[in-house]
């Protein structure tokens, strides 16, 4: 995937499920270490990574 994918699939996520996307692309990116799939684990680390950037600092 090339980072303008990566960023509309996290915004997507983000826009549908919240901070729970966050877990989600979490979840999708073990999947696919598990799976062998390092390409596929990549890309879903990205997207995770454009999460955390999207969500913000954590408030305390």
């Amino acid at each position: 995937m090339n980072v303008a994918d990566i960023s509309a699939i996290a915004r997507h996520l983000f826009e549908t499920q919240g901070a729970k996307a966050i877990a989600t692309a979490a979840q999708k990116a073990v999947y696919f270490e598990g799976e062998k799939d390092s390409e596929q684990s990549k890309s879903w680390r990205q997207v995770e990574a454009v999460l955390l950037e999207i969500r913000g600092p954590r408030e305390s």
